[in-house]
Parts: structure tokens; sequence; C-alpha cells
């Protein structure tokens, strides 16, 4: 009997560790949100598409693989819509200028450049829609004889076009673009080399070695502009547009020290010009051996704001500083100084700018605010009067470049500090000044007077009798030697009495002179 029951609790046993080893194992609780997201694939053609048809001269490497991953529709919409706000140049306006602008320049390459494909898809209507308009273009729309700089003699063409840019954010400056049509249909396609628009290359071989070449002719140059070109043009600085407004706009150790100065040019009664100009002391950057020269680069971003809180504008731009190891201590000791034109309506305005040293990552933010004037059509009124540590008539290299006001290229000393044996250029524009009807010209009496320490130094009389250069505005640019002058801290005060309007108007700016 004891067997059977030993025999009985043992069935039981094994039954029940066979019941226990039998269960399937439990499972631990899980994180839902760390589960796959079951979406479902959509498919929009127009929006699949987009990246490759819509934008691709524009679309960066990065923004396309990004686009290319998504699966709704919903989501390619919204990276559309972030792709147009990265790129709108002024977010608080109904309009994204830049996307309007974008796509009139893909209607003007279909008009203009269209060959069997259409317009925006060739060579040439791929570079207008990715930079612009050219500056200048010299056109050879028969092809024929041409004497190219540096040969001695001249070659049949094909038809062939130059497109010429001042400047291009990436390329460069001084960008030319050759375009050439070998097979006469119109598709012209961009040069690659300097024989591509000898219409007897084949026949003839390939010219001699011409007497002299300029370096962006050279087939590696042309290769390697071409690769620069095709580059969509960067979205620039988003870091530094991220700085300002921040609670803690400046992290690094050692923050970049600046100046910032507005100076204001009138336009129209309701359109004045403010000019922008930054400046850092060199001493404050870093050089680094670059190519045989010592190079410091600094990024720069500004953005404008109205007293409304509406955003009236941006500028960013990289500048760059060159030395040779002779010039370099000398450079230390100046300063560098960036300059942007932007065109606004009278108000109240402030300006946050950053500027970041790139090779420290030394960065520095200043927040000023600025009245931009009206000016009255009816009253004798002035520009701002500006100290310049440069000051002379504009030639014909200076067009398009920066510090150019008027006739004359104006280099604003922020600082206002001066060594001595350093002239002081004054600038500054008179409005409105009233006609002298016997000589059909403005008359006016300029004094330029010098004080320190409240006390007249000297004082220079001007008078304007000459025709205004732009309807009624005149232009005053007067020069302040510093080489008889003791170290100290002066003022330039500009008095202007115009003789038929028996109006009088004076405009002071302070400057110091040291050893």
């Amino acid at each position: 009997m004891s067997k059977s029951i030993f025999s009985g609790l043992f069935v039981v046993l094994v039954f029940m560790v066979f019941s226990i080893s039998a269960q399937p194992p439990q499972k631990q609780p899980t994180d839902p949100s760390t589960n796959p997201r079951k979406q479902k694939v959509e498919s929009n053609r127009a929006l699949i598409d987009w990246a490759d048809l819509d934008v691709g001269p524009i679309i960066t490497d990065t923004e396309k693989k990004a686009y290319k991953l998504l699966k709704t529709n919903a989501e390619r919409e919204k990276f559309i819509e972030d792709f147009w706000n990265r790129r709108d140049p002024n977010p608080d306006t109904a309009e994204n200028e830049y996307r309007e602008e974008y796509y009139e320049r893909i209607e003007y390459a279909n008009e203009h450049f269209s060959s069997g494909v259409p317009g925006w898809k060739t060579d040439r209507g791929r570079m207008y829609v990715r930079w612009g308009k050219p500056d200048e273009v010299e056109s050879h729309p028969s092809g024929g004889s041409y004497n190219e700089p540096g040969y001695s003699d001249a070659i049949t063409t094909f038809p062939f076009e130059i497109w010429f840019y001042r400047h291009l954010d990436g390329p460069g400056d001084g960008v030319e673009i050759e375009f050439v049509d070998p097979t006469g249909t119109g598709e012209y396609r961009i040069s690659r080399d300097p024989e591509d628009k000898n219409a007897f290359a084949t026949v003839t071989g390939p010219r001699p070695a011409p007497l002299f070449q300029r370096q962006q002719d050279s087939a590696l140059e042309k290769n390697i502009l071409i690769g620069t070109l095709e580059t969509p043009p960067r979205i620039r600085f988003p870091d530094l547009d991220r700085i300002v407004g921040s609670d803690t706009p400046v992290i690094d150790k050692n923050p970049l020290d600046f100046n910032v100065r507005v100076d204001y040019f009138r336009q129209s009664e309701n359109s004045v010009l403010a000019a922008f100009t930054v400046q850092t002391e060199n001493n404050d950057l870093k050089f680094a051996a670059n190519g045989g020269l010592n190079t410091a680069t600094v990024n720069i971003f500004g953005r404008i704001t109205a007293v409304s809180n509406r955003r009236s504008g941006i500028f960013e731009d990289s500048v760059t500083t060159d030395a040779t190891d002779e010039e370099l201590a000398k450079l230390k000791a100046g300063q560098s100084a960036y300059q942007k034109l932007i065109a606004l309506q009278p108000g109240v305005y402030k300006v946050d700018v950053v500027v970041r040293d790139v090779a420290t990552g030394n960065t520095g933010v200043r927040t000023i605010g600025f009245s931009v004037p009206r000016y009255d059509n009816t009253k004798l009124s002035t520009s701002t009067l500006v100290l310049a540590s440069s000051l002379r008539r504009t030639t014909n290299a200076d067009i398009g470049g920066r510090f150019v006001v008027g006739n004359y290229k104006v280099m604003p000393n922020v600082s206002a500090v001066y060594k001595k044996g350093q002239d002081v250029g004054v600038y500054m524009q008179v409005y409105n000044a009233q006609i002298d009807q016997t000589t059909l010209r403005p008359a006016i009496n300029v004094d330029y007077i010098l004080r320190k320490d409240g006390k007249e130094v000297s004082r220079t009389r001007e008078d304007w009798a000459g025709l205004s250069d732009s309807g009624q505005r005149l232009t005053l640019a007067h020069i302040v030697a510093t080489t008889g002058l003791a170290a100290g801290d002066y003022e330039i005060a500009v008095s202007v009495r115009d003789s038929v309007g028996t109006q009088t108007v004076e405009n002071q700016a302070k400057f110091t002179v040291t050893n």
C-alpha cells in the first residue's frame, strides 16, 4: 500500500514539474513608445518627385536624403513648408520672397533657354535658377572669328556665351562661366575646357600653348569652379541665428569683442538706406597659415527687428583678412570691417548682431536700438556724419563692392580712434538745398569746425556752388590731418548754411587721437 502511495505521489510530482516547465515565460512590461510605428506608406507622385523636379537646383544633399526617407504625404508637406521657411529672408511677411524669386527664375529660364528640354534643366537655366541673373553677359550667338586673350591667332568658334558674376557666395569673386553650343541647336553646354568653343579643334588639333593664360582659364580651374557652382547655395549660419534672442546668447569662455555702427542716407521720403558696419580688432582674431598667407575668418549674422517685433531684414556673411608674415604684426594692430546696406522705412528698430571667429569659435553678441529718420522734402537736412578710416572717390573696380556710398568709397572707423598721422575722413550728404535761380545751382556754405575740450582748434570754410550729384543731394568729403594735433579727444562739427533758403543745419562727431 505504501508502495502504491509513493508511486502515485511520484506521478503527481512529475506532472506538476512538467506543468510548471511547460508554461510560457512571463513577458516583462515594455514601453509602448519604443515599439515600431505602424505607418501606412502613402504614394503621391508629385510629392515624391518634389525634391528632384521642383527644387533640384537648390536642395542640399542632406535635405534630399532626409526627404527620401519620408513615408507619408503629411510628413512630406511639413518638410516642404520647413524647407521654404529656412530660406525665407523675411519670415514676418506673408510672402516668401526667396520662393517667389525662385519660381520667377524658373519661368525666365523656360522662356529663354529651352532647347528640346525645359529651359531650367539646361546648363544655362540651371545656373540662372541657382545663382540668378549674371552681372554681365558676353554673347556670340553666331560664333565666328574670335581672338582669345593670351593667343596670338584668332580661332573660329561655335556659338558661345560668357556669364560674369562680381560675387557669388561660395564660388567667390569675379566668377566667369562659359557656355558653348557645339551642335547649333541652341542648347548651350557649360564649358569644361578652353578648347570647347574651338570649332576646328578636332580637325587641326589643340592650339599651341598660349603666350599667357589666366589661372581661371585652365581646364583644372574650370572644373573646380564648376564643382562649386553645382553645389546648391548653402543655408548660411543657422547656428548664429539661433543665438540671437537666446537667454544665454554667448556660451564661449572668451567672447569676441566688436563694435557696431548704423548710418543713414536718404533714398526717398519713405525709404532710408541704413548702413550697418561691424568692426573687429584684428588682435582678437586667430590667424592661421593658409597657402603662404596668414588668414583669419569671422562669420557675421545680423537680424533687424522693428518696434512692432516684425522682422525687417537679415544679413550674414564671412569676412576674411589676409596678411603675409611681414605684414602680420602691422595688421594685428588694426581693425577689420564689414558693411551691409539695407533699405528701411522711417521708424524705431533694433539690430542683433553675432560675430564668430571661425578658428577659435569665440563669439560675441551685440543688440542696439536705433531710429531711422524721416526726411522732410521741404527742409534742409543731412545724412549721418561719418568719420572714416579711408575716404576716396570710387573707381570702376569699386562697383558692386562694399563701403560704396554715392560716388565715394567710405570705410567708417567705428571706434573713432586714430593714430597720430592717420587722416580722419569726414563724409556727409546734404539734402534739399535750394537752387539759386541766377546760377541754377545750389549755393551753400560749409564750415568744418574742429574743437578740443570745447575750444575751437581750427575752422575751414568751403563754398559749395557746384552741381548736385543726384537730384537734390550734395556730397561733402573732407580730410582732417592729425599730424599736427596733440593726443586727446576731439569733436568735428560740420555746419551747412543754405544761402538761398536761409536754413542752417549742423552735425557733430567725436574722435580720439593717440600717439
